[in-house]
């Protein structure tokens, strides 16, 4: 009830014509369905006007697609106050001047931009904003990995850690493949490359910005050695599958894995989660400012109280996937000696954390975040990755392959009010 009263006073907003608006007290958030603890909306109009003395009413919209989002902003000068990017999309609105620096300076109210974890920092660093530093223009929001989520009776852990894993026949109608094709290419472009990366005759960075012919047929002819194994691509349904043991084997985002192993767990399935051994990707999310933005003010301190440590946790719990808020008071939330072996996470809570007793899914170590890489933004060369993406998908496109698919999305369909009301089952990103 709470979901519906909110979308419909969100859509009562958006029939009113925009001069009856009043912009001043009025922010404007764009962001991914189910990737927020609603509860926050309220409770940050209230903050601001403790913090500022001024009244504001947020319009929250959402979007599945960051192209989506681009398009209307880009195209359609969409007056959004904040929206909520990916890292390749951050560094396509940096090179097209779309976004406005966002100023730390809050006054008397804390600064709780500075919560990020330097890790965070560092890799927004590594952001190609033609010149410009993405720090200063973003703030990081959640992030994660792309790997194996795997059936621990099917598999065991040295069986699929490896990318080659997905060549063996065994997983025949049982695997799932991630419909993203940036993350699975750039995944790939390093896997595929580890010995020379290893040998010092490749860098993990600059081969996240290839995408030339030999680079795409390199991957092309990798994803096509399995293609016979693959039962779907998905954009949502793959943890659902695994779930239900329709599926062994599932390459997707940590944030759905998670889900995934938590809700097996309750009906007796054991699940697991893998980075291949040869490396793989990190993505990021990251709050924004556009151009267009018409309160400028609200939206900053709307980024700031998103990054207060209680309300990170918050989001963590309600939407699965990991803030990239850091310190001492989300090691201290998240850690579980009984639950978890020591893992070295120094590279994100700092020293104290060299062996932090915490959830490897949503934390890898520091070995495995060391062989993976980032996504950039593919330029002029996008559609040369699309058109490989459809010809490996559409030759592996079988008639058994679209009932399944038409099946599940019936099952979906069909289970979306028990969907939405259970926790934790709200992963849906970077379509």
């Amino acid at each position: 009830m709470k979901r519906i009263l909110f979308a419909a006073a969100a859509l009562l907003m958006l029939a009113l014509p925009m001069n009856a608006i009043d912009r001043e007290h009025t922010l404007k958030v764009y962001n991914w369905a189910d990737y927020i603890d609603e509860a926050l909306i309220g409770e940050f109009e209230q903050w601001y006007e403790e913090q500022t003395g001024e009244p504001v009413k947020i319009v929250y919209q959402l979007f599945d697609i960051n192209e989506i989002m681009l398009s209307k902003i880009e195209l359609g000068h969409e007056d959004f106050d904040v929206v909520c990017p990916s890292e390749y999309i951050i560094e396509r609105m940096l090179r097209s001047d779309l976004l406005l620096p966002i100023d730390k300076d809050f006054g008397d109210t804390p600064n709780y931009l500075s919560n990020i974890s330097p890790y965070i920092i560092n890799k927004f660093n590594q952001i190609d904003g033609s010149g410009k530093n993405a720090n200063d223009y973003s703030v990081g929001y959640m992030w994660g990995t792309v790997g194996f989520l795997y059936n621990t009776k099917h598999a065991t852990r040295d069986e699929v850690s490896t990318w080659y894993a997905l060549q063996d026949p065994k997983w025949a109608g049982k695997l799932f493949m991630k419909d993203a094709f940036r993350d699975i290419y750039t995944s790939l472009r390093i896997a595929l490359n580890r010995d020379k990366i290893d040998a010092g005759e490749m860098d993990t960075e600059k081969i996240c910005f290839d995408a030339s012919d030999e680079d795409i047929a390199q991957v092309e002819d990798f994803l096509n050695s399995f293609k016979d194994n693959v039962s779907g691509w998905e954009a949502d349904f793959g943890k659902e599958r695994m779930t239900q043991e329709k599926a062994w084997l599932n390459v997707t985002w940590s944030g759905d894995a998670q889900w995934a192993i938590d809700e097996a767990a309750e009906v007796g399935v054991g699940l697991d989660f893998v980075v291949p051994k040869e490396g793989s990707i990190v993505w990021f999310d990251g709050w924004v400012i556009p151009k267009y933005a018409k309160n400028v003010k609200a939206a900053r301190y709307f980024i700031n109280f998103m990054c207060k440590p209680e309300n990170a946790l918050r989001n963590m719990d309600e939407i699965g996937y990991v803030s990239c808020v850091g310190g001492p008071e989300i090691l201290e939330a998240i850690s579980d000696e009984e639950a978890f072996e020591a893992e070295d996470a120094s590279y994100f809570f700092g020293p104290e954390a060299a062996a932090a007793h915490i959830n490897p899914v949503m934390y890898p170590s520091a070995e495995i975040i060391a062989r993976c890489g980032m996504m950039h933004d593919s330029g002029d060369r996008t559609q040369n990755l699309l058109d490989m993406w459809s010809r490996v998908k559409g030759d592996n496109a079988s008639a058994t392959t679209y009932i399944i698919i038409g099946i599940a999305i019936v099952a979906l369909v069909a289970g979306v009010i028990a969907a939405h009301a259970k926790k934790n089952k709200k992963n849906k990103r970077r379509r």
